[in-house]
């Protein structure tokens, strides 16, 4: 049964908070799902089957690459870090974003 605390994840959204998560460095997909859990307190939660066709989908557009590394636990594991286009791909992001939850916000405050 879902739980109705936790929020589902819109494509846009998701590849935005992907973008964001991976402005502070190379992170492997496990550790991105992590982050993004931890910086929304537990409310967020980026599961495989979302997290992966994301990552593939933003390393198609050319907003992120990949290389094999060693994750912390030793394992080989893919780190994706943003590229150049990745960067003015958030910062357009982020603007978009901060209009529609402006908007959204003056008709929620509607008298």
């Amino acid at each position: 049964m879902r739980q109705p605390s936790r929020l589902d994840l819109l494509q846009g959204t998701l590849d935005l908070l992907i973008l964001r998560t991976l402005q502070t460095g190379p992170q492997h997909g496990w550790a991105i799902s992590e982050r993004i859990q931890q910086i929304s307190q537990d409310v967020l939660r980026v599961n495989q089957g979302s997290l992966y066709p994301a990552l593939h989908r933003l390393e198609h557009q050319g907003w992120i690459k990949a290389d094999w590394g060693i994750s912390e636990l030793g394992r080989r594991a893919r780190f994706y870090q943003l590229t150049a286009t990745g960067r003015k791909q958030l910062e357009l992001e982020t603007e978009t974003w901060a209009r529609l939850t402006g908007a959204i916000g003056r008709v929620l405050e509607m008298a």
